[in-house]
């Protein structure tokens, strides 16, 4: 049996609604309510378990009008995974709703690339434009990781385990990393913020939360020549995600889902 064939999932654990001109620069013509959704996601393997991103807490939902549907550490424990058992996080990047929870995982070792904690602690942080995605609170836990000898950084591309590597997007944030999984189906790329719904990759469209426009349309090329197919690149905050792939197991449904299968296209 191979050891680098891994089982992937999406654990969805808040939601938002917003119009959905809210989701693109320069806005659109459908003057509608929409929603996102927010996930963190889990990679199951022969090297053990790996969580991607550790989401929103209660109290940040609270600071910033979110609404949390299932806590972060209820979806893990749906899977199987207790939050103290994990031995590695990916950081796909330090945005508020992808790096709190920060004491859920007390014995995991973090990766994080180089220029996205020069960025979060760096002089782009003194613009309340650029800060406003980050909270201070959750670049302080990772900076006390890093004293307490816990963060792997990564420099661009690299390999976390056996059929699990990480690439360099930038755009959304300046150091945003992919993570690239092979499973029984191909190439999986969770894209978190590299790509937030399928309409932005699909149109060619931004989020307008960004650091570069241009990296972010680059690395939408860089995320399919990465994937064995389209179908099999994930966004980050799409609805359409819980719709599109099956419940890990019957109980589950629209909240975790088994993404190293066939979506429903």
């Amino acid at each position: 049996m191979s050891d680098d064939i891994h089982e992937v999932y999406a654990v969805c654990y808040a939601s938002h609604g917003r119009k959905r001109a809210e989701n693109y620069i320069f806005g659109d013509p459908h003057d509608e309510m929409t929603s996102i959704s927010y996930y963190v996601w889990v990679i199951k393997g022969p090297h053990g378990t790996f969580v991607c991103d550790t989401g929103f807490d209660e109290a940040a939902a609270k600071e910033r009008a979110r609404k949390i549907i299932h806590p972060v550490g209820e979806g893990l424990k749906a899977l199987g995974v207790e939050p103290d058992k994990v031995d590695h996080v990916i950081a796909t990047h330090m945005h508020w709703d992808h790096a709190g929870n920060y004491d859920l995982f007390p014995n995991a070792r973090y990766h994080v690339q180089d220029t996205e904690m020069a960025y979060c602690t760096g002089r782009c942080m003194c613009h309340q434009t650029l800060r406003m995605p980050f909270s201070e609170a959750d670049v302080h836990a990772m900076v006390k990781k890093v004293f307490n000898y816990r963060v792997d950084f990564h420099d661009g591309d690299d390999e976390i385990a056996p059929g699990i590597t990480v690439h360099k997007i930038g755009g959304h944030s300046k150091g945003l990393q992919c993570v690239r999984v092979k499973t029984q189906r191909g190439y999986v790329v969770v894209s978190s913020d590299a790509c937030h719904l399928y309409s932005h990759i699909d149109e060619g469209r931004v989020f307008p939360i960004t650091y570069s426009v241009g990296d972010t349309l680059e690395g939408y090329k860089k995320l399919l020549k990465l994937a064995s197919s389209r179908h099999h690149m994930v966004p980050g905050h799409d609805p359409e995600v819980r719709k599109l792939y099956p419940a890990a197991k019957p109980g589950l449904e629209d909240w975790v889902m088994r993404l190293d299968v066939a979506p429903r296209v």
